[in-house]
């Protein structure tokens, strides 16, 4: 299976929060497209994860452009 990349899974919750919304589906259709956008959900959030951990900060220091990784009090 081709691994997804955030753009299309938001596609996809997108699409299941609209089918939601139109509350055609029965109670168990219901529930696995619930179950579906909690999965891409969490494979969203792994990706947001992933990116954060690549992200560096460019800083000039003293003239120098200096690296440095990137931590959530930046």
């Amino acid at each position: 299976m081709a691994k997804s990349n955030f753009e299309d899974n938001m596609e996809k919750l997108e699409n299941i929060v609209t089918e939601l919304e139109k509350g055609d589906l029965n109670l168990d259709d219901s529930i696995t497209k619930f179950e579906e956008g909690i999965k891409i959900s969490k494979e969203c959030n792994k990706i947001l994860e992933d990116a954060e951990k690549k992200i560096t900060i460019l800083l000039e220091k003293d003239g120098n452009i200096e690296e440095n990784n990137f931590t959530e009090g930046n």
